[in-house]
């Protein structure tokens, strides 16, 4: 149970990242052409349409290195 909770959260971090990446002015968006903003978009919706094919490996390293990395690049 433990382990499923804390995949559906790590899920819903993702999801909840991903969402507001989207919404951010393409302004800002051409500011930092080091993110790979599509890829931010695909990852949501394989995880929010295709979870049963995300790989518990992928999700943790998104967790861990990639948002963290896109919060460093963005300055937050």
């Amino acid at each position: 149970m433990e382990g499923a909770l804390l995949r559906n959260a790590g899920e819903r971090i993702l999801i909840k990242t991903a969402t507001v990446a989207e919404k951010l002015p393409d302004e800002f968006k051409a500011q930092h052409p080091g993110v790979d903003w599509t890829g931010i978009n695909r990852m949501r919706n394989l995880v929010a349409h295709h979870y049963d094919m995300v790989n518990d490996d992928l999700l943790w390293q998104a967790l861990t290195v990639r948002i963290p990395q896109l919060v460093r690049e963005l300055g937050l």
